[in-house]
């Protein structure tokens, strides 16, 4: 019994195509997202202001502390019977920012506080504020310390748009989904999808190492 059917294969690859392309589009919206949300997350979480300080915990905490897909089918089935009602995709790119956003946020304090204290103070004895030693001197060097971090995360972020099949987003897998539920070619149709997710995320994660790489190189010329 032949498993795989090329000629399957060949003939749903269009639409599988198709679910791809949302896939990667799903994908960058969200990167464009929560990058900046997950900085203003990391900064709040360091304020000096308490109050801010507790509202930010408690929204990491809420998030990190229940399922993506729950969080998921609360925002598109949910929120409608408050009268948010909101397309299939956006409510995939909100639900996917505000879940990734929390654990970036981490990515990003740790590299803030990987910068030695002296850097601070330097900052200061040259007459800058707060703000702008942040944005001139810490920032740069804590973002470069973080890409190999926030790269790993990217590709989890591509495997987990799955996810929005919940909410009818007819990315790759719930086009898989759909097509093998008519042609019964369920290995043929997720094999092929199995072969798009890594065409995708193995070169994602060699490009990953490479900038861990650059970054060491960089460490180490410096004086």
């Amino acid at each position: 019994m032949e498993l795989f059917k090329p000629e399957v294969a060949v003939a749903n690859l269009g639409p599988l195509l198709a679910g791809l392309l949302i896939t990667v589009e799903l994908t960058f919206a969200v990167i464009v997202l929560s990058l900046p949300f997950a900085l203003l997350v990391a900064l709040g979480g360091m304020s000096r202001i308490a109050p801010l300080r507790w509202v930010i915990k408690g929204y990491i905490e809420t998030i990190r502390g229940t399922p993506l897909l729950l969080q998921l089918i609360y925002i598109y089935y949910v929120l409608p019977e408050i009268g948010m009602r909101l397309s299939a995709f956006t409510a995939g790119v909100i639900g996917l920012t505000l879940n990734y956003s929390t654990y970036i946020s981490e990515v990003y304090r740790s590299g803030i506080q990987a910068i030695g204290r002296g850097q601070h103070d330097a900052a200061a004895a040259l007459g800058m504020t707060h703000a702008l030693a942040m944005r001139r001197i810490i920032l740069p060097q804590a973002i470069r310390i973080v890409i190999p971090s926030l790269g790993n995360y990217f590709i989890s972020l591509f495997k987990d748009t799955a996810l929005c099949s919940v909410v009818s987003i007819q990315e790759v897998v719930f086009t898989a989904q759909i097509l093998a539920a008519r042609s019964f070619q369920y290995f043929t149709l997720y094999t092929v999808v199995g072969v798009m997710y890594f065409a995708v995320s193995f070169p994602a994660a060699r490009l990953v190492g490479y900038l861990e790489r650059v970054t060491r190189r960089g460490y180490r010329r410096q004086p």
